[in-house]
């Protein structure tokens, strides 16, 4: 058997791969060209965070509308969202990236991070995307950027601030109160982004409804920059006394206890916000009274003090 034909053919084989070895290289490139295009996660994009470009660029570059929301404020535990416009976009991408690690989130419609709690939001042919962040912890604060893959990458930043709720119920830990007069309650939320949605009332763990048969019950709520919620309960009796509570949506809640106080031994008791508690008019009473009988008894103690002094008591003829 001849061995031409067998190194013919392995020759032939040789030719025939030849061109894919060498387009090997410059596929690998190729796609390395268009990851780096499809994300925008370069050396010269980390360099440019926090650098939006002018609006409306000349070249049929992208840009971000303006004005735009660059501060975001969340409560703790709820849903923030961090948004940018952007026009002119074609066949490039929009990423978020966390700036304080440089932790890329997001690409297009895709998470790129374990973190469950991010996710990217945008609907087609929309020019807005959204990066959303459930169950905001205090660590989530800082700068992000939405980043579009162009050449220079451009980025547009927003800063997330974290914010928890304070309530305040004033009058507490003790408030003692007369019967027959009107309990006055005020509860305070501060260092929300947004007013509470409801304020909810509570007496003894139980949500205080304003149409009971008790009746008597009313509630003033001002929202502002601080909400104010003030419960006014008419005419309060024995079973009004307990423990009062104030739950804002959003909010940690504030308790304090409520006494209702029969007559007057315990009315001397009533601080009105509690304070310090003030001397009782009976006490003072009763004191004088112990004055003046020790005083009726004085002489009687004097002359039997004098008899003994004598010597010999009396004698009767």
């Amino acid at each position: 058997m001849s061995l031409v034909p067998v190194v013919q053919r392995r020759r032939g084989r040789a030719l025939t791969a030849l061109p894919l070895l060498l387009s090997l290289p410059l596929l690998l490139l190729s796609l390395l060209l268009a990851a780096g295009r499809a994300t925008g996660f370069s050396p010269s994009g980390l360099a440019r965070l926090g650098v939006d470009p002018p609006v409306a660029p000349a070249g049929g570059r992208p840009w971000f509308d303006r004005p735009q929301i660059r501060n975001v404020t969340a409560l703790l535990g709820r849903t923030a969202y961090l948004s940018c416009t952007v026009r002119a976009l074609g066949n490039r991408t929009v990423s978020w990236v966390r700036h304080r690690d440089i932790h890329l989130l997001t690409v297009g419609e895709f998470t790129f991070t374990n973190d469950q709690r991010f996710r990217a939001l945008h609907s087609p042919a929309s020019r807005l995307w959204t990066l959303q962040i459930k169950f905001v912890q205090h660590r989530d604060a800082g700068m992000y950027a939405c980043q579009v893959s162009s050449s220079p990458p451009v980025s547009y930043p927003v800063y997330l601030s974290v914010v928890e709720p304070v309530t305040d119920l004033l009058g507490g830990p003790e408030l003692f109160i007369d019967a027959r007069s009107t309990i006055n309650l005020t509860c305070l939320v501060r260092n929300s982004p947004q007013p509470p949605a409801f304020i909810f009332w509570k007496h003894n763990g139980k949500v205080i409804t304003y149409d009971s048969p008790r009746g008597g019950v009313s509630v003033v709520t001002i929202q502002g920059e601080v909400t104010s919620s003030q419960l006014l309960i008419r005419a309060a009796r024995a079973t009004d006394s307990g423990l009062y509570s104030c739950q804002p949506a959003g909010a940690a809640q504030k308790s304090l206890r409520v006494h209702v106080l029969q007559g007057e031994k315990p009315a001397a008791m009533q601080t009105g916000g509690g304070g310090a508690l003030r001397p009782a008019a009976p006490l003072l009473t009763l004191l004088t009274l112990l004055m003046l009988l020790m005083l009726l008894k004085l002489p009687l103690h004097t002359a039997l003090g004098t008899a003994a002094v004598g010597g010999a008591a009396p004698r009767l003829d």
